[in-house]
């Protein structure tokens, strides 16, 4: 029963990640949506106690919702597998930000990959564009209000959490100087970031190097060679090389990546710990190379024909979309700090 559940969610996630290229930066929706109510505990993935650390960090995880025979296209925000999913996703990704930041994650509804598979193209965009979006955004004004007391902050997501990011940005920054102002960083990871999308919102800037601030830092990871399409990215993507944070395509090598991470398949795919509870690093796996041809990161030190990088019933051969955190966790980490830093010091009234 868990093999099968396990292959279900799979190729929902890969029926899902073929429709990301159907929702960037979708326009809100006509209809008028009643979010879900984020004064609620209950509703709320992580939500840090204890002394405030200097920086924040709101996180969306990518889809973990699998609708069952019967069961709506868009599933409810306390869905027990989505809930499940979250968790897993949330400590192999949003874990890179916990060493310095206070990190603020929302459970949001989303919808069943496979149902949206079956619509024509526009009703997909309004499903994106509607309940996920309205969430994501309703979540991060009351995170804004209520929790993040002025403090500069991370925006940071993957899959289809960064796709309704990268609407959040779009929608909400411009009207909102004053807070766009605060923003580090977006991590819109595992989604493209085009030009088109920029053109579309002018104030938003792509980063071009390791420390600029206010910026979307965006990548999709790829093997050498892609057996078939890769369904996750768009054309014409912006990609940064996530060991070196620069967009040329000169390769990193594995020996520069400060540290990737192993997956514990036994938990669905949390990170494997240390002794003492740290993440375990795991040295020289991935290098990163940009592809400005394809719009995508290439890792060549990995063999995608094997086990965890690729399963049947997955992603294609080559697509190491679950990977974009995993293999440059450590970077990603060293990253962020130094772009905080890097804030503070060009910030002095922070």
């Amino acid at each position: 029963m868990r093999a099968k559940k396990i292959l279900v969610t799979a190729i929902a996630l890969l029926v899902g990640a073929a429709l990301l290229a159907s929702t960037a930066a979708a326009s809100p929706p006509t209809t008028i949506l009643k979010a879900t109510d984020y004064g609620r505990r209950a509703h709320w993935l992580s939500l840090p106690t204890g002394a405030p650390k200097r920086v924040a960090v709101f996180y969306l995880y990518p889809t973990e919702y699998v609708a069952q025979a019967g069961d709506p296209i868009i599933g409810p925000v306390n869905d027990p597998t989505m809930m499940a999913g979250a968790q897993v996703a949330f400590e192999r990704q949003a874990w890179a930000f916990r060493t310095f930041a206070d990190i603020y994650a929302p459970y949001f509804r989303q919808a069943d990959s496979a149902m949206r598979a079956a619509m024509p193209q526009k009703e997909q965009d309004k499903v994106v564009a509607g309940a996920p979006t309205v969430d994501g955004i309703a979540a991060f004004e009351y995170f804004i209000k209520h929790y993040d007391h002025g403090r500069p902050f991370i925006l940071a997501g993957h899959s289809i959490g960064s796709n309704v990011m990268a609407n959040l940005l779009a929608q909400y920054m411009k009207g909102h100087p004053g807070v766009y102002k605060r923003m580090i960083a977006a991590y819109v990871v595992g989604y493209s970031i085009t030009p088109h999308y920029l053109a579309q919102n002018p104030i938003l800037k792509f980063a071009k190097g390791p420390d600029g601030t206010g910026v979307i830092v965006s990548w999709n990871t790829e093997a050498a060679t892609v057996d078939g399409t890769n369904p996750v990215i768009l054309p014409k993507g912006i990609a940064i090389n996530p060991i070196t944070w620069t967009r040329g395509q000169t390769v990193a090598s594995a020996a520069q990546n400060l540290g990737s991470i192993g997956l514990n398949l036994a938990t669905g795919g949390t990170p494997v710990l240390n002794a003492n509870g740290s993440v375990k690093r795991v040295l020289n796996l991935a290098d990163a190379g940009v592809s400005k041809t394809k719009g995508v990161v290439i890792c060549s030190t990995i063999d995608p024909t094997q086990p965890p990088y690729f399963r049947p019933g997955g992603f294609p051969q080559g697509v190491l979309h679950t990977f974009d955190y995993p293999f440059y966790f450590f970077d990603v980490r060293a990253n962020a700090h130094a772009r905080v830093e890097h804030f503070f010091a060009s910030h002095k009234g922070f």
